[in-house]
């Protein structure tokens, strides 16, 4: 007897899920139902419609009803909401919304797949027609008729995400004055400061106007247009504002059948996505899951998780045993003309959860530097200091950051060290890469101070210094003059065997350079004179990250 297989919700989650129970039976009854007219859209296309740089609306729409039917022989139903599970009965109460009526369906599976929606804040004013999201195709239609009126104002993004920088970046394309409110005090609040702050510099270059530290209180109609309060009081006249303040998952289908849900709010679910229900499986935004380097329970609204989490419950479904194997959190975003990337652990999420940890800066370029066109790639990476396994990675740079945090991603789901990264053995030839990769490097700073050849420090032990301490800078003149840490003693590195008289063997000597690597070479050389010294991770451009 053939399976009856219900699923609640498209997109990512439950359209993979659908496709691949068509792949595995072909003799299941397969139904979708979907709230909105859409079943299976580039979501995460959607602000670079707005932008332009996707300029055909049709190329959006992966699948359609009609489409999913004659391919997979799947019922898709759009505009149709499901309103409550009967989980004794294992029936669905269902409403079509154009015509109004309401019915049932029976399942021998379900597949809750109900994303998330975005946050709304109890915010004064913040239904004015005026104040939009960006979660779908209509959201993206609706935004895109007021940026066709005529002087239409600035726009106002509320939220520095990936959505809200995104949408910064497409509003500029379209030429509208640009205003970017965020209440932290970096955009990207997953990355670390340091990395965020090339960002802010970014955003700043490309005429976005960036409000930090800073949220709106009150949403007010002036004239048909809006007005902003800020929490610091001052105000902002504009044309729209984009919400892009984060999404909550939608649990109330799965909270109202008495489904289990986890400690940050997502429905719980094993490593095969099932729930509480064993006849019940939930995928996507709206689920909870484990990290893959800490354990730690989280939600991960990404498009990749979603699909594989669409596929392996219907393997489980239909008798395949298979196992979502955590989330490493492997994200990029493009930003102008800047991209960052990251997998696995921040430095702030390391803290928060007690792991213990060391990191390394290095900051060589994309490609060979006597090839056009290389450009720095700001690499930041996190490892075990007892080890030398990979916790997590962040990046910033014009190009080539993806191929990057792509490796570390696949290095660290292999269990990898740093002392693997040294041994890399990656494509190379000029408009690529170099002959020492940026993970190349990364693996040698990183297995240098492991192995004890070098010690390391960084910005922070620079701002608590000590009277037992001497800062050391080991640039050229030229590099000093232009700007360097208060207090350094100066000494290029090519003098510094000769003027080892003007040292004090009594003192510690924080050394820099401008990215580290002659600050390497000078440890090198004092270490073995005799003296102490420690190396600053990423020299004086990590300096500058850190104190912006």
């Amino acid at each position: 007897m053939s399976k009856r297989v219900l699923i609640v919700g498209g997109v990512g989650g439950g359209a993979s899920a659908a496709a691949r129970l068509r792949r595995l039976d072909e003799d299941a009854e397969i139904l979708v139902f979907e709230r909105g007219p859409f079943i299976s859209f580039a979501n995460c296309g959607l602000p670079y419609h707005i932008g332009g740089q996707i300029s055909e609306r049709k190329r959006l729409l992966i699948q359609t009803p009609e489409s999913m039917h004659a391919r997979f022989n799947i019922d898709v139903r759009v505009f149709t909401e499901v309103i409550s599970i009967n989980r004794e009965k294992k029936t669905l109460k269902i409403k079509d919304l154009q015509a109004g009526t309401e019915y049932h369906e029976v399942y021998d599976a379900l597949v809750l797949s109900p994303g998330a929606e975005p946050a709304r804040p109890p915010i004064k004013g913040i239904d004015h027609p005026r104040v939009k999201t960006l979660r779908s195709i209509p959201d993206m239609d609706a935004i895109k008729r007021l940026i066709a009126e005529e002087d239409m104002g600035p726009a106002v993004v509320i939220g520095g995400g990936f959505i809200g920088l995104e949408m910064a970046e497409a509003l500029r394309d379209r030429g509208l004055e640009t205003i970017l409110v965020e209440l932290l005090d970096q955009v990207m609040a997953p990355a670390d400061p340091e990395m965020a702050s090339l960002l802010h510099q970014e955003l700043r270059e490309n005429s976005v106007d960036l409000r930090l530290g800073v949220s709106v209180t009150e949403f007010k109609d002036k004239n048909g247009q809006l007005q902003l309060v800020l929490s610091d009081g001052r105000l902002l006249d504009c044309g729209m504002a984009v919400l892009a303040i984060g999404v909550r998952p939608e649990t109330k289908l799965a909270k109202d059948a008495g489904l289990e849900l986890g400690q940050t709010g997502g429905i719980a679910v094993n490593a095969s996505m099932c729930t509480s229900d064993p006849a019940i499986y939930a995928v996507g935004d709206a689920v909870e899951i484990e990290h893959f380097v800490s354990s730690a329970k989280g939600l991960v609204p990404l498009a990749g998780p979603a699909n594989r989490q669409g596929r392996i419950a219907a393997d489980n479904i239909c008798g395949r045993h298979s196992e979502y194997k955590k989330t490493q959190g492997t994200a990029i975003c493009k930003v102008f003309n800047q991209a960052f990337g990251m997998t696995g652990l921040s430095e702030k999420a390391a803290r928060k959860q007690g792991l213990a940890f060391e990191k390394v800066y290095v900051h060589p370029a994309s490609h060979a530097g006597y090839y056009p066109g290389a450009s720095p790639v700001s690499l930041k990476l996190l490892f075990s200091p007892q080890d030398g396994r990979i916790l997590g990675a962040q990046a910033v740079g014009r190009d080539g950051v993806d191929k990057r945090i792509d490796v570390l991603a696949m290095a660290m789901r292999s269990g990898l060290s740093v002392y693997e990264l040294e041994e890399a053995e990656l494509c190379y030839a000029p408009p690529f890469g170099s002959a020492k990769d940026v993970i190349n490097y990364a693996g040698f700073v990183a297995a240098n101070a492991l192995r004890g050849d070098v010690s390391l420090c960084h910005v922070e032990d620079i701002k608590n210094i000590d009277t037992h301490q001497v800062l050391l800078d080991v640039r050229t003149p030229g590099e000093v003059a232009a700007g360097t840490i208060e207090n350094a003693k100066p000494i290029p590195l090519d003098d510094l065997r000769a003027r080892l008289s003007e040292l004090d063997r009594n003192k510690e000597y924080l050394v820099f350079c401008q990215v580290g690597l002659r600050g390497y070479l000078a440890c090198r050389i004092l270490t073995q004179k005799g003296f102490k010294c420690r190396n600053l991770s990423g020299g004086y451009k990590t300096y500058t990250m850190v104190m912006a």
